[in-house]
């Protein structure tokens, strides 16, 4: 997708300013109710979230860890006034116990469902392993959910080009599978910053760039 040079300097824009941590939601009734349009990111556990976050902010206010399955609260990030940026917890975590994990799933289920000012979810995938199962699962929950979201693969800095290419492909292939998938795919890196701009620009244009008042 091309973007203007106006569109590409609102996104420098916006990431430029101050992101604030809000609140970690561990229960329903923690979730904020704002008129902020919403961003969320979810992915298996390990796929590069937070440093993914921390990327096209540039700062370090998501905190990522080489532990998986350490996020088990949906954690809000205001983006200047115009924007929240909402961590999920990540899923597909082996070790964590079935308690834990209809927990987590209920909680990201209870954010989704009628959410009206959300209006992507970026699901992340590891470039190095691909689509798994348990990603398609979650690619259905959305779909039944209504929830629009787009594929952005991670460490892309990892593997070769035309590993990220035969992802791309794959995923292009089951595309008809999934009502709520948004076509475009962005292959990223929080390493070289490979697709973050990209990845801005296009956050920047489902938001209002005026700043809203609570």
């Amino acid at each position: 997708m091309e973007y203007s040079d106006q569109q590409i300097e609102l996104g420098k824009w916006l990431f430029s300013g101050p992101c604030e941590f809000q609140i970690g939601a561990v229960k329903v009734d923690d979730i904020p109710i704002t008129n902020y349009t919403e961003i969320a990111f979810c992915g298996i556990s390990n796929v590069g979230k937070s440093s993914l976050i921390n990327a096209i902010t540039g700062r370090k206010i998501a905190r990522a860890s080489n532990t998986p399955g350490r996020t088990r609260q949906i954690n809000f990030f205001l983006q200047r006034t115009n924007l929240m940026l909402v961590d999920l917890p990540g899923y597909g975590y082996a070790k964590a116990s079935k308690k834990d994990i209809a927990g987590w799933t209920d909680l990201v289920f209870q954010y989704l469902k009628g959410r009206a000012n959300l209006q992507r979810v970026c699901m992340l995938i590891d470039a190095r392993r691909g689509l798994k199962q348990t990603d398609e699962e979650v690619m259905s929950m959305l779909d039944d959910s209504a929830v629009i979201y787009q594929i952005i693969l991670t460490k892309t800095d990892k593997v070769k080009k035309s590993d990220v290419e035969k992802i791309i492909s794959a995923i292009r292939s089951i595309a008809h599978n999934h009502t709520a998938l948004y076509p475009g795919i962005i292959a990223t890196s929080s390493i070289n910053n490979t697709g973050i701009e990209e990845l801005r620009t296009q956050l920047t244009l489902l938001c209002d760039p005026l700043p809203k008042k609570q």
